[in-house]
């Protein structure tokens, strides 16, 4: 499929821009950066958890391949 590849640059990029703003909020002063902190954090677990789903879903809704047992006969079912 060609919009895995696209789907997984964009991935790498959020996570590594939600490490960046984690690294800052961290060192910074103000006083949001425990909440972006925070987020940032939140949000490293929960993006690649739903595009994890999302090519699980994809790959329910229309699979490349017939995984069914190859070693089955028409007997069997």
């Amino acid at each position: 499929m060609k919009w895995k590849r696209p789907l997984a640059v964009v991935g790498v990029v959020l996570i590594c821009s939600l490490y960046l703003i984690a690294l800052v909020s961290a060192f910074s002063h103000s006083a949001e950066s425990k909440n972006w902190l925070m987020a940032a954090i939140y949000s490293t677990v929960v993006i690649p958890v739903f595009l994890y789903v999302f090519q699980l879903v994809a790959r329910v809704i229309k699979p490349d391949h017939d995984y069914r047992d190859s070693g089955s006969t028409d007997k069997d079912q």
